[in-house]
């Protein structure tokens, strides 16, 4: 790497000054794991290593071909590799999933969404390497046996019967309480600007906002390149067995899509109470997202092009301007630029009176993304290298934030902070990168497999702060723009995840763990759920453009009474069995 970590800089002086030159040519090319002081393969220096182009299949990137920008110049000096990423959902989805595993090969580092039937089935089908075998795990594994070591035990009990690993899960946490950083998961978000010129009026519902965006739509009715603007716009490419966007209203009131360890089918089970909604309950929220788009339309302000578009097509109409209702926080970033928060524009949380936001809490067992390595990869042990690199602390703000020096740095009392660049940068912005670091833009360099393992607000051993930028000491004090400076003042805290801790309207999971295999319905019963979730998803669309309450009630009876017709209740009293034997007698 054009610069090198800490660790390794304080390493190479050690041996110099002490003249230990027999000790130290013993390491060269090595980096010392700041957790457990030992030297590890995952640093050998690229020139001493034969190039490798590894195969990631994700189930998760948004993103196909071989990973560009600074991201790849990081693992390339440091590994020796390039990553070529296949992505399912770019190319069929479910059925290219199903292709790869009936092709034997699943690639060499294999990212499932779920540990549920997919992750299960490529197991007993053999398609995924045995972690344990060969001692892999015990020689290339020890990042994540120092930092996420329950996370391994977990796999081990709940896949490998006690004796196998074959993966291990993402966002692994420490400690209690929200899981969050400076933001939580869910808004909603609104154009704080606009808010603020309409005199800051009091959301107390959901239903309050509409008032509420009609009047910022009067006020700015062309975007910045003169599109028509919109209070609210959906996409339709992450619907599952429903409409995910109706499903997200439920998390503002701290429900979650199934129940926290059975993969997602028709119920929303409370985070902490052993309380559940079927997704058609008459006065469930899933129905009150839908019936909340549906009034958002009526009043001219919902998307025309929701139905057809995908979720990038909605960010490059925030980027425009267009919208003025963000579902999440991280959303934002594409409009907050730092020209536009400069003139006191930018999109901030705005929360309703009623809301109890879900965070999904910090839990050291890891949650349901997998990292895995096919069975077939031609070098397991530089795969395993490359995910140990991501469990350290090095890996974690490497493969988020870039190389040190470049978006973040560590001043003279080793804390970190945010350089000039990085403000301009991050999270994810179009900033061009000088060459020495990758070029390209920052956007275009980030970690494209797009799945995490540590949580980034646990706690870096060397540093004494998060992983999380957006909550270091040096960010918060930093000269905040007038958006931030405004919305702290309005809010009387520094950060909307404090906002939520300190009026308790936040419910968050508590981590637990259970032996039991996260289940995988009947072939039977699969295809229940799956000829129930067509018909939801196409009735939610058709009630939310419905011309009239009237048609919109037809239709919501229709979708019931078909659901039901294809077993509706007993996909239902399914999941509840489920979550009342596995999930609610932890809560």
């Amino acid at each position: 790497m054009a610069k090198r970590m800490l660790t390794s800089t304080l390493l190479v002086l050690t041996c110099a000054i002490m003249i230990f030159t027999a000790a130290c040519s013993s390491n060269v090319g090595k980096t010392k794991d700041s957790n457990t002081g030992t030297a590890t393969n995952g640093g050998e220096a690229s020139e001493n290593r034969e190039e490798i182009t590894i195969n990631v299949f994700s189930m998760l990137s948004n993103y196909a071909g071989e990973q560009p920008g600074w991201f790849a110049k990081v693992v390339k000096d440091k590994f020796n590799i390039k990553l070529n990423i296949i992505s399912s959902n770019l190319a069929g989805g479910q059925q290219k999933i199903a292709t790869m595993m009936a092709s034997g090969d699943m690639g060499d580092l294999v990212v499932f969404g779920t540990n549920g039937k997919d992750y299960q089935d490529a197991i007993k089908a053999g398609l995924l390497l045995d972690w344990t075998k060969d001692d892999l795990l015990t020689k290339y594994g020890q990042g994540m046996l120092a930092n996420a070591p329950k996370a391994i035990e977990a796999n081990k009990k709940q896949f490998g019967g006690g004796k196998a690993v074959y993966g291990i899960g993402f966002d692994v946490g420490i400690g209690e309480g929200p899981s969050e950083g400076a933001t939580m998961t869910y808004g909603p978000n609104l154009r704080w600007d606009l808010y603020q010129k309409l005199g800051s009026p009091e959301i107390k519902t959901l239903n309050d906002y509409l008032p509420v965006l009609k009047q910022m739509q009067k006020l700015e009715p062309k975007s910045e390149s003169g599109r028509p603007t919109y209070g609210i716009s959906l996409w339709a490419d992450w619907d599952g067995n429903y409409m995910t966007l109706a499903k997200v209203v439920a998390q503002f009131y701290g429900y979650n899509e199934g129940d926290g360890l059975n993969p997602a089918g028709l119920i929303l089970t409370h985070q902490n109470k052993d309380e559940w909604q079927g997704v058609l309950d008459e006065n469930g929220h899933y129905l009150e997202g839908l019936k909340f788009y549906f009034d958002a339309n009526q009043m001219g302000l919902l998307d025309p092009d929701s139905l057809t578009q995908k979720f990038a097509d909605v960010s490059s109409k925030f980027q425009d301007g267009q919208i003025f209702f963000s579902h999440f926080p991280w959303v934002d970033n594409v409009y907050n630029t730092p020209e536009r928060t400069a003139a006191g524009k930018g999109l901030a949380l705005v929360p309703f009176s009623e809301e109890k936001i879900t965070s999904y809490g910090q839990s050291p067992y890891g949650g349901n993304r997998i990292w895995a390595i096919g069975a077939k990869t031609k070098d397991p042990a530089r795969v395993m290298e490359l995910i140990d690199w991501l469990y350290t602390p090095e890996g974690v703000m490497e493969s988020n934030y870039g190389p040190k020096g470049l978006a973040w740095d560590i001043d003279k009392n080793g804390k970190p902070y945010v350089t000039e660049f990085g403000w301009k940068a991050l999270p994810g912005k179009a900033e061009p990168v000088p060459a020495e670091y990758g070029g390209g833009t920052f956007k275009d360099g980030l970690n494209q497999i797009n799945n995490t393992t540590l949580k980034l607000t646990n706690i870096h051993p060397e540093t004494g702060e998060p992983y999380d930028y957006s909550i270091w000491t040096s960010t918060l004090n930093h000269n905040p723009d007038p958006v931030t400076k405004s919305w702290r003042e309005a809010m009387g805290v520094m950060t909307a995840k404090e906002y939520f801790v300190k009026k308790d309207k936040i419910e968050v999971s508590k981590p637990f763990f259970t032996t039991e295999t996260p289940a995988t319905p009947s072939a039977q019963m699969q295809q229940m759920i799956t000829g129930i979730g067509k018909i939801i998803k196409e009735y939610s669309w058709k009630m939310i453009f419905a011309k009239n309450e009237a048609e919109y009630n037809k239709l919501k009876e229709e979708m019931i009474s078909k659901a039901k017709g294809l077993g509706y209740d007993k996909v239902i009293k399914y999941e509840v069995d489920l979550a009342t034997k596995t999930v609610f007698p932890h809560r």
